[in-house]
């Protein structure tokens, strides 16, 4: 079973730049592969990996492979604040930088896996 987390917890995995870059792109995205959140954020696989390590662990993503390849998401049993939370975030800072030029690089993404197959 996954926790959900307490309030400290999400707030504090909020306030890291890297995690809550990913997270605002899951937000707005749905599901990505890692592949995907490598390429938008311009950072190592193993960086982003350790990050949605710590998101997953604390309940806030759920993770699910497919093949040798694994797939992101908002865990849709967060409480609803949370969830309001991240809604809110994303519409208050979605259409300034950095996000606007994550969102620009993933939709952009040459080869982006269009039948949930990250090369």
């Amino acid at each position: 079973m996954v926790m959900i987390p307490e309030a400290d917890l999400f707030l504090r995995m909020l306030a890291d730049s890297t995690r809550l870059r990913a997270l605002m792109l899951l937000q707005s995205e749905g599901e990505l592969c890692v592949c995907e959140l490598t390429h938008a954020l311009d950072l190592s696989q193993p960086k982003i990996s350790r990050h949605l390590a710590h998101l997953r662990e604390s309940g806030i993503l759920h993770a699910k492979r497919t093949e040798q390849w694994i797939y992101y998401h908002i865990n849709p049993d967060l409480p609803a604040w949370a969830q309001a939370v991240l809604r809110e975030t994303l519409s208050g800072i979605g259409n300034s930088p950095p996000y606007t030029s994550d969102h620009h690089t993933l939709i952009t993404m040459p080869n982006r896996p269009s039948t949930r197959v990250c090369a």
